[in-house]
């Protein structure tokens, strides 16, 4: 007997340090694993990673995204798509799979006029999804509801109109967007620009700008007509009762300084942020840092950072973390230290 204990300690000793390593590796018991399975309580039932190709429609606009072996691309762009977009692509198709609408209205109760009224007659954007064999499922979007927190949505085929949450669109506002400057085929000049622009993404799509200069945070947000305010105190994005106007003075201050940064773009690539170089760019302590959030965000669309004087008329920038140096014109970073001042925020 007590050889058997001798021998029957150690192994029960090394069952358990084997489920403690699975569960510290996993975060679930072992036996557990692959028997709860995730279910779908939004629009679409397939699974993300079934997804091979993405094709968006806005207005007279378009764009393609297929999964390659490598990971997802633009169709009619060369390489990978950048991780900025990567992401926000994953996260637009799992919100269409777990955001749960908050209302369904059936076919009984429609007529031919409702679609309109629900801004689905046409839809304002289309998310075609397809599998590497057939259409998973075509998502139409259309207005957003009275109380400013949902958006109409109406799959294709089917009659039903439900309504999911805002931030499901804005994630595919955002994926369209940031996907048609990369690929330059917009209608405006500015996206005409392409792969020059500085900003990965249209200030359109861009709810709450933050400028870090001399140590200060200037925090600067649009109200719910759209307009921009400088903010001051705290509060979180989504807190309620906290409703602000802009000054329509300061707003169109604000706004023309943020069109034109909506259309600067990089003077001349510099070569990778070799962290062991930043302080050569002087970027290693950035002289001016700009924040851009997506509505109902506190997770920043893109970082742009300011570094040292490359001449008389340029400078050195990036986006951080993973951007590389390039110059923009001097006026570009005065621009944004000008509206500093002009709005009593800076030196």
């Amino acid at each position: 007997m007590r050889a058997v204990a001798r021998w029957k300690l150690p192994l029960a000793v090394t069952v358990l340090l084997a489920i403690l390593l699975a569960l510290v590796l996993s975060g679930q018991w072992p036996e557990l694993r692959g028997k709860l399975a995730s279910s779908s309580k939004g629009l679409v039932a397939i699974a993300t990673n079934e997804i091979e190709r993405v094709d968006i429609r806005s207005g007279a606009g378009s764009i393609t995204l297929r999964r390659q072996p490598s990971g997802w691309t633009i169709e009619g762009v060369d390489g990978a798509a950048p991780p900025e977009l990567v992401s926000h692509v994953d996260m637009a198709l799992k919100f269409l799979r777990v955001s749960q609408p908050s209302r369904e209205i059936p076919g009984s109760e429609l007529a031919v006029e409702s679609f309109a009224a629900f801004g689905l007659d046409p839809p304002s954007e289309v998310a075609v999804l397809e599998t590497h064999s057939a259409v998973a499922a075509t998502v139409n979007f259309g207005t957003i509801n009275p109380a400013g927190t949902s958006h109409y949505v109406r799959l294709g085929g089917a009659p039903t109109v439900y309504l999911i949450p805002r931030h499901v669109m804005e994630e595919w506002r955002l994926v369209f967007d940031m996907a048609r400057r990369l690929h330059g085929k917009a209608g405006s000049a500015v996206a005409d620009r392409g792969p020059d622009l500085l900003l990965p993404v249209s200030l359109a799509q861009v709810w709450a700008i933050e400028i870090v200069a001399g140590g200060k945070l200037t925090r600067f947000e649009r109200d719910a007509k759209g307009a921009w305010f400088r903010h001051v105190g705290q509060h979180t994005p989504a807190a309620a009762g906290d409703v602000h106007a802009a000054d329509p003075v300061q707003a169109a201050i604000i706004d023309a300084a943020f069109r034109a940064l909506d259309a600067a773009a990089a003077e001349t690539r510099v070569g990778p942020a070799d962290a062991s170089h930043l302080a050569r760019f002087g970027l290693a302590l950035p002289a001016l840092i700009v924040l851009f959030y997506a509505r109902d965000s506190s997770t920043p669309l893109a970082r742009l950072e300011f570094g040292a004087p490359a001449n008389g008329l340029d400078r050195y920038a990036r986006l951080a973390p993973d951007g590389p140096v390039v110059t923009v014109a001097e006026f570009e970073p005065r621009r944004l230290t000008e509206l500093l001042k002009a709005v009593g925020a800076g030196s």
